[in-house]
């Protein structure tokens, strides 16, 4: 199969023209990439949306709610069975590659990611691991916010899954029934969180939610979809108003979640669990911090008098509260901007973006000088809405425009903060389609 069958696979997906334009490029990368490390031709061939954060900043690991949509960029990854068992891995833009397995814990960068990916899955279902060559590439924004981390775990657990058959075996079919069970298990590989009976680990190191692989697998082209957590479970949908488009820049001030900003992002993770434990020490024990909020009336108000008369190390009141505070208000913006979106209501969309990028700078703590310039620009420049988005500190804004302003929007958005931010970036973005497997046990040679 060609690079132009594919592309042509993806627009059918529900990819908008500019994302498979977009895309075009990308699927020539890794599909020459993988000839180069394999003797046959590639014989699987998927693509990966990056993930769009409308609403819900750091809610999904504490019970939340989020809104999202899959991005009409991605990867596009390659695979080929390999005699053997080892498991080859390249990054087909750069060249880098890696040979599976060691310990993921000597790996650093994208390799750290992926080692993670097979030896989980290797020790998760034994006996399955059979050799591959595996080539990757992207167009998405490196480390923007876009969860192009996660789209590489889903994409090399998806490679892998088909490869070693594992959906043939029972400890797969019993922990793993329909789409909400996979998008949640794969999290479990990124966030090393044990999955029923499937053991885990340390994982990447980040002690994430399953927001991002929830909008890579079962969101849905041209809409924004709503999830709740702890269990993943879906919340509902609206399609994205044809008058409308997001503009997405990235601020060109990497999003990595290593070092300091590891330590930020884990202490923002953190002060959820402090709160769901000082819950469960004063009430009935909860599974997380969303179901302890939504168990009682006035369980906010409760749990606010318990912060303020305990003492927890390394913590004070004002940062709990503040946690609290956040959580609860951009958990409760999920179902008003999803109505927003359903009456296409731009003039409702605007304050509760507001709000979201005020409470991500004051009391989430995650925002950077270019992510708030960025947000407060875009409104500046015209656009009816706009908030940052993902983990934080560096990373990406969206705004919401007119869709036949959405180009010039663009050219003046990356213009008028480019002085500020000169490594910024932007494009324009329809929802597109979820995880698609384009081709699958065949040679792509036919």
């Amino acid at each position: 199969m060609t690079g132009a069958r594919l592309a042509e696979r993806l627009a059918w997906r529900g990819l908008e023209s500019s994302g498979v334009d977009a895309a075009r490029p990308t699927i020539g990368i890794a599909l020459r990439g993988l000839r180069r490390i394999t003797s046959g031709w590639p014989r699987f061939a998927w693509w990966v949306p990056g993930r769009l954060e409308v609403f819900g900043k750091h809610t999904d690991y504490a019970g939340g709610r989020s809104l999202v949509a899959a991005l009409p960029r991605g990867f596009i990854f390659m695979a080929a069975p390999r005699a053997g068992g080892d498991i080859r891995v390249l990054d087909a833009a750069t060249g880098e590659q890696a040979v599976f397995g060691g310990d993921p814990g000597e790996l650093d960068g994208w390799r750290r990611y992926a080692g993670v990916v097979v030896s989980r899955l290797a020790r998760n279902f034994p006996g399955a691991r059979r050799g591959a060559d595996i080539a990757f590439a992207s167009n998405l924004p490196r480390a923007a916010g876009m969860s192009s981390s996660s789209a590489l775990v889903v994409g090399l657990a998806a490679a892998l899954a088909r490869l070693w058959s594992l959906d043939e075996r029972p400890e797969w079919r019993g922990h793993i029934p329909d789409a909400e069970s996979l998008a949640a298990y794969y999290a479990s590989l990124e966030n090393g969180r044990t999955f029923g009976d499937l053991a885990g680990d340390g994982g990447v190191g980040t002690r994430g939610g399953s927001e991002d692989h929830a909008a890579m697998l079962l969101a849905a082209p041209r809409r924004v979809s709503a999830f709740a957590f702890v269990p993943l479970r879906r919340a509902g949908g609206a399609r994205m108003p044809d008058a409308w488009r997001f503009v997405v820049a990235a601020s060109g001030v990497a999003a990595e979640k290593t070092g300091r900003a590891r330590e930020a992002y884990n202490r923002a993770s953190a002060a959820a669990s402090v709160l769901l434990r000082v819950w469960n020490t004063q009430a009935t024990p909860a599974t997380s911090l969303g179901d302890a909020l939504a168990s009682a009336e006035g369980a906010a108000g409760r749990l606010r008098r318990a912060i303020r008369v305990g003492e927890i190390p390394g913590w004070t009141a004002g940062d709990l509260e503040r946690r609290l505070d956040h959580f609860l208000r951009e958990d409760a913006r999920v179902p008003d901007a999803l109505a927003a979106f359903d009456r296409e209501d731009a003039a409702r969309l605007g304050p509760i973006a507001a709000a979201s990028q005020r409470d991500a700078e004051a009391l989430l703590g995650n925002q950077i000088a270019e992510t708030a310039a960025l947000a407060k620009s875009a409104v500046a420049w015209g656009a009816f809405a706009a908030s940052s988005f993902g983990a934080g500190f560096g990373g990406s804004v969206w705004a919401l425009v007119e869709a036949e302003l959405a180009e010039e929007f663009a050219k003046n958005w990356v213009r008028a903060v480019r002085p500020a931010a000169p490594g910024v970036e932007a494009f324009i973005a329809t929802p597109g389609p979820p995880l698609a497997e384009l081709a699958g046990g065949g040679d792509m040679a036919r």
